[in-house]
């Protein structure tokens, strides 16, 4: 059995096949996409129930600085993955595929503590998840998001571990790769609760 999981792992590490993109690459963005509906659900969600209530309340009791500078640390986070890391490895450079996923893993877990830090700030100003709908959607909406963080910072923990120990090549990296997928479509989704609801309402006054 270990003979064959040692022969099993090259083949699923391989970043191409022969005619281009690895069945692996292919299956991970059927499952972001999965995910990318999932979002697109609870965002139509939280708009719909806005324009339900004719956006009366619906803004947070805070400024948007703070969150404006754990957007720029999440968003900025993925130029070290790519630029650092990704291009490293595929030119075979274990210390810049390390230190790459460091820096990364760094910046998201900044963010996420800046989202419970928000969190801690918006509940002690009497801003809950049963205060008002506004506070579910927004708990909902954005807490979701959190979690999926939470998962890209253990998927690239994993990725940092096996990069230590030397199990990525020039070749063969694809956990690292999926990873790095992962972590952008987090960034990107980002992006557009970022703009909804927090940018949105300022928008409309």
């Amino acid at each position: 059995m270990s003979v064959a999981y040692r022969e099993g792992i090259p083949a699923l590490e391989q970043v191409h096949d022969e005619g281009g993109r690895s069945l692996g690459w292919w299956g991970m963005m059927f499952f972001i996409a999965s995910e990318a509906l999932i979002f697109a659900n609870l965002i139509a969600a939280y708009l719909y129930l806005e324009i339900r209530q004719g956006g009366h309340g619906w803004r947070l009791p805070s400024e948007i600085w703070y969150p404006l500078i754990n957007t720029i640390i999440l968003l900025g986070s993925s130029a070290p993955i790519h630029y650092i890391a990704a291009r490293g490895i595929e030119k075979g450079n274990q210390r810049r595929l390390i230190w790459g996923l460091l820096a990364t893993i760094v910046m998201g877990a900044i963010f996420l503590g800046g989202q419970v830090y928000e969190y801690s700030s918006l509940i002690s100003q009497g801003f809950t998840p049963q205060s008002q709908l506004f506070g579910s959607a927004f708990f909902t909406l954005t807490g979701f998001h959190g979690l999926h963080v939470t998962v890209g910072l253990i998927f690239l923990l994993i990725v940092f571990v096996r990069a230590l120990n030397g199990h990525f090549t020039k070749e063969r990296h694809f956990a690292f790769q999926a990873g790095e997928m992962y972590w952008h479509f987090v960034d990107a989704v980002w992006i557009f609760v970022f703009s909804i609801v927090y940018l949105l309402p300022l928008l409309r006054g």
